[in-house]
């Protein structure tokens, strides 16, 4: 098996999820009491944050990508940053390792094609919304990405970090992110990305108007594939 390095920790609420859903993925099919070889860093949310808000990307990158280093030296033959936003600075951690980085909107264009979505709703922060690299990213692999109207962006920003990132699930939230979706769906959307890997936590995935795309699960199942590689 191989050994996975987890950068955790941009909500603690969503790396949870991921440490659950790897280890129930290798488990799946390996069987017995099987479960991942894995190394995670979970960093400091609060200073990361306070650097995101400041937009001091620069230095949010070179905190990740220490971290990275430091996985990589604990004998991690692969890194995933386990938070949509700060896939920002995946550029920053890629170049500071020698080992892949599994890139979460990789993964998830994969899928979308797979499913032929080409026009999903994005809903993610605002960092993740508005900042391009993943709009962009997305776009250079045949998706057209839409996203929430400004009013619409900065209240599901607060939900996310005011609420899911804290461990608050409103279902007034709920509903607000539900008017979200059928407003995207009426401007022809086909898909819903889970750009914030907190969304699964008050959203699920089949029970929208929409197909939707969980970005936390997608990752995961891709570091399971990648653990069991070698695997005959």
């Amino acid at each position: 098996m191989r050994t996975l390095g987890l950068i955790g920790g941009m909500s603690f609420e969503s790396s949870a999820i991921y440490y659950r859903l790897i280890n129930e993925g290798v488990r799946r099919r390996l069987g017995a009491l099987h479960s991942a070889e894995m190394v995670l860093h979970s960093v400091d949310f609060q200073p990361i944050a306070e650097l995101q808000r400041a937009e001091r990307w620069k230095d949010a990158g070179a905190k990740l990508a220490q971290a990275a280093k430091g996985l990589e030296a604990a004998g991690a033959e692969c890194v995933l940053i386990c938070a949509n936003t700060m896939h920002l600075v995946a550029d920053a951690v890629e170049s500071a390792v020698r080992i892949p980085v599994i890139h979460i909107i990789d993964e998830t264009a994969k899928r979308l094609k797979d499913a032929g979505c080409r026009r999903p709703l994005l809903l993610a922060t605002r960092y993740t919304m508005e900042h391009g690299f993943y709009t962009g990213r997305m776009e250079r692999q045949g998706i057209d990405v839409l996203v929430p109207a400004a009013e619409d962006r900065v209240t599901l920003h607060a939900i996310i970090y005011e609420e899911l990132c804290v461990g608050k699930i409103l279902n007034g939230s709920r509903t607000t992110l539900m008017g979200m979706i059928e407003r995207a769906k009426d401007a022809g959307a086909d898909s819903v990305i889970f750009g914030c890997t907190e969304i699964g936590l008050i959203l699920d995935p089949t029970e929208l108007p929409l197909p939707g795309f969980d970005t936390a699960l997608i990752h995961c199942e891709a570091a399971v594939d990648f653990a069991l590689s070698g695997q005959q």
